[in-house]
């Protein structure tokens, strides 16, 4: 069927596909690349004790992909948008898919029943990554592995070990998670495509080292990175700490000139 919106003076014309409309709000940008989704189901291990876990369904290209090739006890999705919800579960009739409407942000994953560690494959909304990131990260013992979409800029973040994507964010995650970067893909594997590529990256879970007082620990390493091209001294000279206790060497350099363990020994330094 076809519609006709006159406006402007000028006609343009509507096809309508009996599919909701995609939202822009919601960074609603589909996966439409079958060997992408085959690369984030191969590069995790699903048995038939695995409960997954999906992140927006869209219109259940990922969903359907997860249930016809895998044994997956279940696969538990969180949609926020009621039209793609129900056109999913009004298309995919599967007594393991277990289809809930509710903004993951507001979720809590111990609401999901499992024996074995969940598995997550999600192409995450990209303008709320990092809080479903964080949202993961405290559920974490919960997890196996974990194989997720995110915009290209975010995985470089992620698995940075210095330089200008190397930050407080970086040292965070990867004190809780091992972090594999995984196939780059390109806008058109999208509908609509995004403006810039993308990247699977695989995280696994992981017990870093011990911190001694860690929410300390974290507030400081923020103020290390707040301005990043300001050296240490700078950025610390606000605080209590005895900078004295800090070779020179030390204080002239920039956070994204060190590692994660150089800001441990950095750590027990001024804890001392």
């Amino acid at each position: 069927m076809k519609q006709f919106i006159k406006k402007n003076y000028k006609i343009k014309e509507v096809v309508d596909t009996g599919l909701p409309a995609k939202k822009k709000q919601l960074g609603q940008h589909f996966l439409r690349k079958h060997s992408v989704v085959d690369n984030m189901i191969n590069a995790v291990t699903v048995t038939p004790e695995t409960t997954v876990v999906e992140i927006g369904c869209g219109d259940g290209f990922l969903t359907r992909a997860i249930l016809n090739q895998t044994k997956c006890k279940k696969l538990v999705c969180f949609e926020i948008d009621k039209e793609w919800a129900d056109y999913v579960r009004g298309n995919i009739h599967d007594q393991r898919l277990d289809l809930r409407l509710q903004n993951i942000l507001d979720a809590s994953f111990d609401t999901v029943e499992s024996a074995a560690p969940l598995i997550m494959l999600a192409n995450l909304p990209y303008q709320i990554t990092f809080p479903i990131l964080y949202l993961v990260q405290k559920s974490k013992d919960r997890f196996g592995d974990i194989v997720i979409m995110v915009q290209e800029e975010v995985g470089q973040k992620l698995a940075a070990t210095h330089g200008r994507s190397f930050s407080a964010v970086t040292m965070f995650f990867q004190h809780h998670f091992t972090i594999k970067l995984l196939e780059k893909i390109e806008p058109g594997a999208f509908t609509p495509p995004p403006k810039v590529f993308s990247r699977l990256v695989q995280l696994t879970p992981r017990q870093g080292p011990s911190i001694p007082n860690e929410p300390l620990f974290w507030d400081t390493i923020k103020l290390c990175f707040k301005s990043p091209r300001q050296t240490l001294r700078n950025n610390l000279r606000t605080t209590h700490y005895d900078l004295a206790r800090l070779s020179e060497e030390t204080l002239s350099k920039r956070a994204q000139q060190l590692s994660f363990d150089d800001f441990l020994v950095i750590w027990e330094t001024l804890q001392a």
